[in-house]
């Protein structure tokens, strides 16, 4: 699988223990990072991964801040992204299976080492259940992210 990485400064040393385990079990992995602790925001780190995602079809994303809910704000404000903060299993897998997730948002202030590697397993492992009651509700979602975007653009398709 290809997947796209990426972390804030609270996020940086987690990130750099994945990495590298990712590519041991096979994955395409892209780091775009940060590369240090130096601080960073956020909502920068997560444009670059979820575009990235969005541009490489089939990928899927990881974003590892302080608690995760910093990056799924960000990431959930661009068109075509559907992220999720799992800190269990369950959470991991099913928001892909249900929810057709492509970017997952870890918190490392919140999980260890060995939870995060089980929580990627899961998401990486997960496959959307294509049936009805998925597709509708990720037709309503588009409807949302698409409402939203005629208000803040208006009618005539620029910023009001």
């Amino acid at each position: 699988m290809h997947l796209i990485v990426g972390a804030d400064h609270a996020g940086f040393r987690l990130k750099e223990t994945i990495v590298p385990e990712l590519r041991s079990w096979g994955h395409e992995v892209d780091d775009l990072g940060c590369y240090t602790e130096f601080p960073v925001d956020f909502p920068d780190i997560a444009r670059l991964v979820c575009h990235a995602v969005r541009e490489n079809e089939g990928a899927r994303g990881l974003l590892v801040c302080g608690t995760g809910a910093g990056a799924g704000i960000a990431a959930n404000k661009i068109a075509g992204i559907r992220a999720a903060v799992c800190h269990d299993i369950h959470s991991a897998h099913q928001a892909v299976e249900h929810d057709d997730i492509n970017v997952l948002c870890l918190g490392a202030q919140i999980v260890g080492e060995w939870l995060a590697f089980d929580l990627i397993r899961a998401f990486c492992e997960a496959t959307f259940e294509v049936r009805e009651p998925f597709l509708r509700r990720l037709a309503l979602v588009r409807e949302l992210e698409q409402e939203s975007a005629r208000e803040i653009l208006g009618p005539r398709g620029d910023w009001t």
